[in-house]
């Protein structure tokens, strides 16, 4: 009876183990579930909140849609944003399920990548303003050249147009640290 018992023990563990784990699991997946519906919850919060601020407006004028929507895109720039939110919202749900369950290896991956996401947002911004003033600035040269009637004025103004364009993608990039020496060191 004794060698019955010693069986047993290892079960016992096991299902103790197992008690003690469902808890942390059914909050896990609780936690998961109420991120989800918050992500819902905030990608249309965030896109409503940019199209009555007319931010599709400024990324309509700057080209940065049209721009997208040579690349395949099916939606604007604010929808990106609401996208960005959503998956900031859910991977945050991720980080606080996984670090209750005690998996800190994905915690700290989560944490990175949930880390980095402003730091898209940021770039973005930049690449949607600093395209509406490259094209503001090439309009202006294109101007001014046709005024004092200099030829080749659309050549000139599109020139300077992509000028400051390539130095808004630079900033965009180091915004996300891709590529922060070039700025740096030129």
């Amino acid at each position: 009876m004794e060698n019955f018992g010693i069986h047993l023990e290892p079960m016992r563990a096991i299902l103790f183990q197992i008690g003690a784990f469902l808890p942390r699991l059914l909050i896990a997946v609780v936690v998961v579930v109420a991120g989800w519906l918050l992500a819902k919850v905030a990608r249309f919060a965030v896109v409503k909140a940019l199209r009555a601020i007319n931010f599709n407006v400024l990324t309509e004028r700057s080209g940065l849609d049209g721009f997208l929507r040579q690349g395949g895109m099916a939606g604007d720039t604010t929808t990106i944003f609401g996208v960005l939110v959503y998956w900031l919202v859910i991977l945050a749900a991720l980080l606080i399920a996984f670090n209750g369950l005690g998996l800190t290896y994905i915690t700290d991956l989560l944490g990175r990548v949930v880390w980095f996401v402003p730091n898209v947002f940021v770039a973005l911004l930049v690449l949607a303003f600093g395209a509406y003033f490259a094209r503001f600035i090439g309009d202006t040269v294109i101007t001014y050249c046709r005024n004092v009637k200099m030829q080749d004025a659309l050549l000139l103004g599109k020139l300077a147009q992509y000028a400051v364009l390539a130095f808004v993608v630079l900033i965009a990039l180091d915004q996300i640290k891709v590529g922060g020496d070039i700025i740096r060191e030129s």
